[in-house]
């Protein structure tokens, strides 16, 4: 089977034109751009490596000389400025989150002032509840669409 269309041409194409194309050309050109992707990541990953290989300690004694543990430094090398961002992720323990908003509650503040307060409900542990269950927590509960994706199937010959 000829291909209509590389993956090149695809982004000059209408929309419309494009999916008037076959399925199996449709697969073929999802297939093709899938495995460009996982490409791209590992190139992405190795690059990533490498920089903090490359630069990694250097970056770490501009950070400790500054006294800057987190965020954007930068510094150059062959004429080239090179940015080194280290993110800072902060994990709160929500057992002991959930001790201390009870203990501003009690107090007679609100712990609104202190804490992002959020709720939720596990959907599958939802539709495993009874019936009864189900009903108190109905009023609260909203269903919408996400992104809806497709993928086609090639049967392998």
């Amino acid at each position: 089977m000829e291909h209509t269309v590389t993956l090149d041409q695809l982004p000059q194409m209408p929309m419309g034109k494009v999916a008037t194309l076959p399925a199996r050309e449709l697969a073929r050109l999802q297939q093709e751009a899938g495995k460009v992707m996982e490409r791209a990541k590992l190139i992405n990953n190795l690059l990533d490596g490498v920089f903090v290989r490359r630069f990694g300690d250097r970056a770490a004694a501009i950070r400790q000389e500054s006294g800057k543990e987190y965020g954007v430094i930068r510094f150059h090398e062959d004429e080239l400025e090179i940015v080194a961002d280290l993110k800072k992720e902060v994990k709160w323990d929500q057992q002991k989150l959930a001790t201390i908003v009870s203990r501003i509650a009690e107090s007679g503040e609100d712990p609104g002032e202190y804490v992002k307060l959020t709720h939720g409900v596990d959907e599958r542990k939802y539709s495993a509840w009874p019936n009864h269950i189900k009903a108190v927590f109905e009023e609260a509960r909203t269903t919408q669409s996400g992104r809806q994706a497709f993928k086609i199937v090639v049967p392998e010959r």
